[in-house]
Order: structure tokens, then sequence, then C-alpha cells
């Protein structure tokens, strides 16, 4: 995938959030996703206990049968801390370099993480949606900023998340009946109405969106089997 340099990783926690402000201008509400998609992808990242080392993981899956055409995974260093609402400039500089091996193109990314629905209205999936220029969307599993009221207790129920002047953020979704919801909102490149329909198609047993869940099944995999590995070299 081609990547659009936006800015340097290099910064202090206080030039990101400024980066933020900047950015969240820059996202695009609108749908521009094919019609129909192809091919989806899920992203997440997993952290080692030692002090830095990160697993990042990106799956592929054809967005009708939702089989897996393809994983792809790197290790490497993770330099910036740990701050609320900074989470993009902790995993996307390792995704980033992830994303440059795959080939072809996902129609559609799903991410562990925010989209609009942020403080400063640039989550991991908006930030990452700039740099790659591709319909993206936020699949959080708890809320960072906004309010709601509970959605309906079915699969596909769903109450807006809002900000204190009321402008609509994302929603919370109901993936599986009777289950905790999970946090949607806009990447970037897709309107939110899109993203609900595609994160349901590609939910059809468990909470997580299959994408995801297969992402975040994937890093965890390769980051205990390079723990063993270099456990038994010792």
């Amino acid at each position: 995938m081609k990547i659009h340099p936006l800015h340097s990783w290099a910064v202090t926690p206080k030039e990101a959030i400024a980066i933020q402000k900047n950015l969240a201008a820059r996202v695009d509400r609108k749908n521009h996703l094919r019609s129909p998609p192809k091919l989806i992808a899920g992203a997440d990242i997993s952290l080692s206990q030692s002090r830095g080392t990160a697993y990042a993981g990106v799956v592929l899956l054809d967005a009708e049968t939702l089989e897996v055409v393809a994983e792809h995974t790197l290790k490497g260093q993770i330099d910036f801390p740990y701050v609320p609402g900074l989470l993009s400039f902790r995993e996307a500089p390792l995704l980033l370099e992830l994303f440059t091996q795959i080939h072809p193109t996902p129609d559609l990314i799903l991410f562990d993480g925010q989209g609009i629905a942020h403080p400063r209205g640039l989550g991991l999936a908006s930030h990452l949606g700039l740099f790659l220029e591709c319909p993206t969307v936020g699949c959080a599993k708890t809320r960072l900023t906004g309010e709601h009221q509970e959605p309906g207790p079915d699969k596909g129920d769903h109450a807006p998340l809002k900000d204190r002047d009321g402008n609509t953020l994302g929603v919370a979704l109901r993936t599986r009946q009777r289950c905790k919801p999970i946090f949607v909102s806009t990447g970037h490149r897709i309107g939110l109405d899109h993203a609900i329909e595609w994160v349901l198609r590609v939910s059809p047993r468990y909470r997580i969106p299959e994408p995801t869940r297969q992402a975040h099944n994937l890093v965890n995999r390769i980051r205990r089997e390079d723990q063993d590995l270099r456990a038994t070299s010792r």
C-alpha cells in the first residue's frame, strides 16, 4: 500500500496533540467505499513484556465469505510513551511500516481503536486513514469520549454517541445479542451508516468484528511464539 506521509513521528506529546487538532479537519466523513468491497482488513498490535517490543498484524479477509486471504506480521519497537488519547503515536509507525508490505490494497480497514470518537477527533483509525487514504473504521471495545444511552438488546441495535454539544461521534453498537456494545465511528472516507452496516456484516458470530478479531488472535499468537523461541534459546 502507498503511504501518504503527513508528519514526523518523532514528536513530544504536546506536539502530538497539536498534530491531532490540525489533522482532524482533514478527515473525510463521506462514503468512498467501493461497492461491493472485495477485501476487508483488520489491524492490531500486541505489546510484549519486553520494554518497547511490539508485534503488528494485518489480516485480509474476503468481504463476502470472511475467509482469511492473507496474514501479514511485523515485529518492531515502540518508543512513544503511553499517553491517553495518543494511541496512534505509539502504534501507527509500526502498522504503517507493515502496510507498505500489503498487496493488494484492501477496500476497507477496521482498527481496534477509535475513529473520530476521540477527544480531538483523530483516533487511530482516522489518523491511519489519512496516511493510507483508504476507508477506515474505528471499532473500539471501550468508550473514550462522549455519552450514549444503552442500546437495545438485539444484534444491530445501536445508540448515538454524542459530545457535549450534541454532535454525533459514532454509535454504541450491539454486535451480538445481550453482549456489551462496541463503539463504532468513522475513521476516514466512510460515512457512519456504511460503517455500521459493514461492521455488522463482518460480525457473524462474535462481539468483536471478524477482521479485528482475526488480527488480535494473529498478533497474540506471534508474540507468544517469539517469546517461547527466545525462552528456549537462552
